[in-house]
Order: C-alpha cells, then sequence, then structure tokens
C-alpha cells in the first residue's frame, strides 16, 4: 500500500503536466506563417478591424482589407496573453513602433490597466491552415 500511494500521486501529476502542457500551445500550431515584405514602422488605426494575442509578446492585427500584420513586442508584456486585451492611445491615425500598449485587467466588473509595453514593427503575415498546407506540399 505504501508504493500504491507514491505511484497514484505521480500518475496524477504525469496526467495534470500533460493537460498543463496542451494549454500551453501556441495558437500558431494549426497555422503555416509566412513573412510578406519587409516590415513597417506604422499601420493605419482606422483600418485595424480586430486584433488577436498570441502570447505575452505576439500580437496579429487583422486589417478591413484581409491583410495581417503581426507585431513581436521587443519584450513580453507580462498578464498580455491571459488576458487578451489591451489599450493604446494616439495623436494620430497611425498605430507605431514607437507606441505603447498598456494591457487591461478586467477583475469583477472592474476595467484597469497593467503592464505598459512598447511595440515592435509591424511585419505582414500570411496565415494558411496548416492541413491545407501539407497537402498541397504533397
Amino acid at each position: 500500500m505504501k508504493l500504491l500511494v507514491p505511484a497514484l500521486i505521480g500518475a496524477a501529476l504525469t496526467v495534470a503536466g500533460a493537460a498543463y502542457a496542451g494549454e500551453k500551445r501556441s495558437k500558431d500550431d494549426k497555422f503555416v506563417i509566412e513573412k510578406v515584405g519587409e516590415p513597417k514602422s506604422c499601420i493605419n488605426r482606422s483600418q485595424i478591424r480586430s486584433t488577436d494575442v498570441i502570447d505575452n509578446q505576439t500580437i496579429d492585427f487583422k486589417m478591413r482589407n484581409g491583410d495581417i500584420y503581426r507585431n513581436n513586442l521587443p519584450n513580453k508584456c507580462s498578464g498580455l496573453a491571459f488576458e487578451e486585451a489591451f489599450s493604446y492611445r494616439t495623436s494620430t491615425n497611425r498605430l507605431c513602433n514607437v507606441d505603447i500598449i498598456r494591457v487591461l485587467d478586467n477583475t469583477a466588473g472592474r476595467l484597469d490597466t497593467r503592464a505598459a509595453c512598447g511595440l515592435g514593427k509591424f511585419q505582414e503575415i500570411t496565415k494558411t491552415k496548416r492541413e491545407k498546407a501539407e497537402k498541397n506540399e504533397s
């Protein structure tokens, strides 16, 4: 019986670790990402349709015309991946690599800002679902 308890605990930890590792998979695992052209310093704010936080250092800006611009922040931005929400303020209609985003924290119905993080350059990318990409390569 003494050996059974450590074995059960070990098995439970293995299952929990596997589940945790599964949750930590990147949103990009389903896609093949390709860069298009040279990175840009700025994008037009009025053309941003939506954003997708990939992780604590990566945000995809989806534009009205269907283009996607990936911003790899120069440093990790604490809480960004967990909250998946951020704000920014600019004095022009452009969002640039010198601008700052602020992670939004919605706790108990109260909206606060957390970390302030600088943006990097905006790299246009294409995202192709992995199944489609693998079939096209065959």
